[in-house]
């Protein structure tokens, strides 16, 4: 089940992401929607890194019931992003929710030898989405 927090009154269809978080897992997800400013803040918080970005993951403790942990992402680089590579507002949540998930999930495309990669393009192809996010990053 997907537990949604967003406070910026963010309009999407939450659906496909439940059918995604469903397909690829069996916990509760909580999914953050901030915007430009406060996702900069929390990646200075979390990452040390001082600059905006689309979509973080939070993993919590493995524990029985307790859920997979937090998605949080950037509504404004989803709008940003969507219109410059004319896609939808809900592929490009998806694109987002499915990379964050993957990294709750313990995949993590900066240290794998293609793991993620494989299984987020497995993933959109099931939805039948647009390009993944770690090829836009790699191209």
């Amino acid at each position: 089940m997907l537990l949604l927090q967003n406070e910026e009154k963010f309009k999407f269809d939450k659906n496909r992401l439940e059918n995604i978080a469903q397909k690829l897992s069996n916990k509760d997800i909580e999914l953050v929607i901030v915007n430009d400013k406060d996702m900069r803040e929390l990646n200075l918080k979390s990452r040390g890194v001082d600059k905006s970005t689309d979509v973080l993951s939070f993993p919590l403790e493995e524990i029985e019931h307790a859920p997979l942990g937090s998605i949080v992402i950037n509504k404004d680089k989803v709008i940003d992003v969507s219109n410059n590579l004319s896609h939808t507002i809900e592929e490009e949540m998806s694109l987002l929710f499915i990379h964050g998930l993957l990294h709750l999930l313990g995949y993590d495309h900066e240290n794998d030898d293609g793991e993620m990669r494989k299984k987020e393009e497995e993933t959109i192809k099931d939805f039948n989405l647009p390009q993944s996010l770690i090829l836009r990053v790699e191209n």
